[in-house]
């Protein structure tokens, strides 16, 4: 058994564990309009189940499992419709949780011998007003259950009890609704997200330097908490001054733009903290930031985003398998319809990247559906 093997053999035992272990702590975190379709060059293709066999999954990965179909106390209809609403559809992240909620239905259809679908009506930017609003409408189209991620939680919460309070269950991952009638949560802990990244940062930067933190949405709750564990860990380090909390929209190129308007106004930032990996889905910052001046660490590891791995700009890189969004949540939601227990916090452990093992998580984004990872690093040991 190789190491990554070993690894996951401890982790699903962990899994198992952590299911039986029940609830933890909750982190706080126009109508008609038709959901957007579009899709950037790094959409992940629909692929058959994951092969979590193959011992490419780094350490720290929750491992989805089935549960089998004698724990089952209520039968499926012939057919079941979940209504998957992300924050958008031009984020990358998003599209692979797609990927992983309709690999999920496949499987679980057949399991079942039912038409499980992914009804996905995610808005084309973040927007919580059209969040509710694609709730409101799913529950009157007929869906069976809802699945989310919170741009605004607050504008999203009486959208989501009328739903529950209609006989429709809803979950969160990523950006939780802790206030709200939803059944659970699978996503990070934002805290600890926060804190890991700054942590890595002042590691980077010998544990001084001027650093500034990039924060995406100001209203997602989400992001807030990350931003919260950023500025935690700094105090934990007395020679790192943060220069600043940066905002933005979630675009590759918005968050660029704002990364090196910053870097105008303060030539001597040494370091950034990004709570999300927005700016490094473009190839922008690898000829306008200088790894020998600047390093990155980030949240997120999708294709697009490696090479600034190997040019030494980000170093680390802390994954989140956004993947197993789609596809864990998907498997929470029919137990849910078949009357079993599920867990009210379901904890997604991050994965940390570097050129170590920079082979090993290309050839996981690759099993994943990934069909734009550089064909250097599939071929790194």
């Amino acid at each position: 058994m190789n190491r990554i093997q070993g690894w996951m053999a401890l982790l699903i035992a962990a899994v198992l564990l952590a299911g039986l272990a029940g609830c933890g702590e909750a982190p706080e975190m126009p109508e008609g309009e038709p959901a957007a379709e579009t899709a950037p060059a790094s959409t992940p293709s629909a692929v058959a189940t994951p092969r979590f066999e193959s011992g490419m999954i780094p350490p720290a990965i929750v491992i989805p499992t089935v549960t089998p179909d004698a724990a089952s106390a209520t039968e499926l209809p012939d057919a079941v419709t979940i209504a998957m609403i992300a924050k958008s559809s031009t984020n990358p992240v998003f599209l692979s949780a797609r990927t992983g909620a309709e690999a999920a239905a496949r499987e679980l259809s057949e399991r079942h011998g039912v038409t499980i679908t992914i009804d996905w009506r995610t808005p084309p930017t973040e927007d919580g007003q059209v969040q509710a609003q694609r709730i409101a409408q799913a529950v009157n189209e007929g869906a069976d259950a809802i699945l989310i991620s919170s741009s605004d939680a607050a504008k999203v919460t009486g959208a989501i009890n009328d739903a529950v309070a209609r006989g429709v269950p809803v979950m969160t991952f990523d950006s939780d609704v802790p206030e709200s009638a939803r059944f659970a949560f699978y996503g990070v802990d934002d805290i600890q997200t926060g804190q890991a990244v700054m942590r890595e940062l002042a590691g980077q930067l010998g544990g001084a330097g001027r650093i500034a933190i990039l924060a995406g949405n100001q209203n997602a709750p989400n992001l807030r908490r990350r931003v919260q564990g950023v500025e935690q860990e700094a105090a934990n380090h007395p020679g790192i001054e943060i220069v600043g909390v940066f905002y933005h929209a979630e675009t590759p190129q918005d968050a660029a733009a704002e990364v090196l308007r910053v870097m105008n106004a303060y030539p001597d930032i040494d370091g950034w903290a990004m709570i999300g990996g927005w700016p490094l889905f473009t190839t922008t910052l690898l000829t306008d930031l200088n790894p020998e001046e600047v390093k990155v660490v980030s949240v997120d590891a999708l294709p697009a985003e490696l090479p600034y791995i190997e040019a030494g700009i980000a170093p680390v890189l802390l994954a989140q398998p956004t993947y197993l969004w789609g596809y864990v949540s998907v498997e929470k939601i029919i137990d849910k319809l078949m009357g079993r227990d599920v867990p009210e916090m379901n904890r997604m452990e991050l994965v940390r990247v570097t050129r170590e093992n920079l082979g090993e998580w290309a050839r996981q984004l690759r099993d994943w559906g990934f069909e734009d990872v550089p064909e250097q690093y599939l071929q790194m040991e």
